[in-house]
């Protein structure tokens, strides 16, 4: 091995990612990252007694390249004389049925299949190819989706697999960039492949690789990557002791309403967590702003935090139409009931084939009414700019304008943004500021139908 390789061998001892002779499964795409630790690993498991197994997963979504990764992973773990594992999903299908992105379905599938190769081969470490530039461009799509200081400090040298806490996740290579790891493989003429796939200015993360980092490279800072994963390391350091408080409240809890409100968010994200409730910013915040308030997270059911800061869940209780409102954070489920609707939606990037029309859907620009939704129905004030309009109008004006009858003006169902801007009005029209247009990059389909007798007043 050179100087470089062996660098990354001292600090992977120095940081204990592996204990002498013990067992790693390496996660191995066939891309040079990967690639190159499966090798690093293999050159220094001769002095450290590690036994070192492989694991690809086939997504299938790249038909004969796909293949082609698989052939080649398998052909290296027989030339290194290594035990080779593996498995493969249809993304596809469980991105349709999940709501889920191509690329979450697709992380989701392969994290699963990792975690149960290691339990079933009692391996405890799954290694991964992350590197410097991927913790660069983490960072940078995670603050354009406002995320909070424990996103911004990305991924840590060792964390528990999402799938099975059981299962440790170790990245050797967090330290390293891009270009050293391939200037590693081609002086070493370890073959790897190219993904096709991260050419395509489509996906966000390969247009922050391809023009933002360059940009900002060029125009603002030529060192911003050693900037930005300096900042990470610093957002870290932090979110580590803002989680410590959180952890030695909920383990003493005292006045809730008197922690600083970063550990009032953390006590509420550990609490989801553990709950198995995705702990998004919306709902965090809905929860942290009011006691006593159910939040929808799924179908039929919402969480609520008491006045002492404690969280459960509970079955959505029948609402009462004209008070009642209801918080829903679309990235947590793909449906919910809302009165005498049951309303349900999807997410898809709006290059996506063409969208089939349906009587009771409609679609909006999903960036520009956010990840949260308010569900309620029509409260004097309410203003609203129908599609087609240059300026919004009181709804009770318009509803007298189309003739809606005043009992029937109640029932109707508003969805507002978490802001309080309304963006559709049931069966009637959508908001010109919400709808697709040649800026859209993901669409939201919104589809109802009635399930329920509306009741009164």
């Amino acid at each position: 091995m050179n100087d470089w390789a062996k660098r990354v061998e001292e600090n992977l001892v120095a940081r204990r990612l592996l204990a002498s002779g013990q067992p790693v499964l390496v996660a191995v795409s066939g891309g040079v990252d990967s690639m190159a630790l499966l090798h690093l690993l293999q050159a220094a498991s001769r002095a450290h007694g590690w036994k070192v197994s492989v694991a690809h997963f086939n997504h299938r979504l790249r038909g004969r390249s796909s293949a082609a990764d698989e052939s080649l992973v398998r052909k290296t773990a027989r030339k290194l004389g290594l035990p080779v594992f593996v498995g493969t999903g249809d993304v596809k299908a469980m991105s349709q049925k999940s709501g889920l992105s191509t690329e979450m379905a697709a992380r989701t599938l392969r994290h699963e299949f990792f975690a149960k190769t290691a339990l079933e081969n009692q391996i405890p470490a799954v290694a991964l190819g992350h590197h410097a530039d991927d913790q660069v461009e983490l960072f940078l799509l995670r603050l354009m989706r406002g995320a909070g200081a424990e996103g911004l400090a990305g991924m840590k040298w060792r964390a528990p697999s999402p799938a099975d806490s059981r299962v440790t996740l170790i990245r050797p290579l967090l330290g390293q960039t891009r270009e050293v790891i391939r200037l590693f493989a081609v002086e070493h003429k370890i073959s790897w492949r190219e993904d096709a796939s991260n050419a395509l200015l489509d996906m966000q993360r390969n247009r922050v690789r391809q023009e933002l980092i360059p940009l900002l490279k060029k125009n603002y800072n030529p060192a911003i990557e050693r900037a930005i994963l300096r900042a990470m390391d610093i957002l870290s350091a932090e979110a580590d002791v803002v989680t410590e408080a959180a952890e030695k409240w909920l383990n003493r809890p005292s006045d809730f309403d008197r922690l600083p409100v970063a550990v009032q968010r953390r006590c509420l994200q550990l609490q989801l967590r553990k709950l198995g409730v995705p702990a998004d910013f919306d709902l965090v915040e809905k929860l942290r702003a009011e006691a006593g308030v159910g939040v929808s997270f799924a179908p039929g059911k919402t969480v609520v935090r008491d006045g002492s800061g404690q969280v459960a869940t509970r079955q959505a209780e029948a609402v009462s139409f004209a008070r009642h409102r209801q918080w829903v954070a679309l990235s947590q489920s793909s449906e919910t009931q809302f009165a005498s609707l049951l309303i349900s939606w999807k997410i898809r990037p709006r290059r996506t084939g063409s969208f089939s029309e349906k009587p009771r859907m409609e679609r909006f620009d999903a960036d520009k009414v956010g990840d949260s939704i308010v569900l309620r129905h029509w409260q004097p004030g309410d203003r609203f700019q129908p599609i087609g309009m240059t300026k919004p109008v009181k709804l009770q004006d318009w509803f007298v304008n189309l003739k809606i009858p005043r009992d029937q003006r109640r029932r109707l169902v508003v969805a507002a943004t978490s802001d309080g801007d309304i963006f559709w009005v049931e069966g009637l029209r959508i908001s010109e500021l919400f709808k697709v247009s040649e800026e859209t990059r993901r669409v939201l389909s919104l589809e109802w139908r009635k399930v329920a007798a509306e009741g009164g007043l």
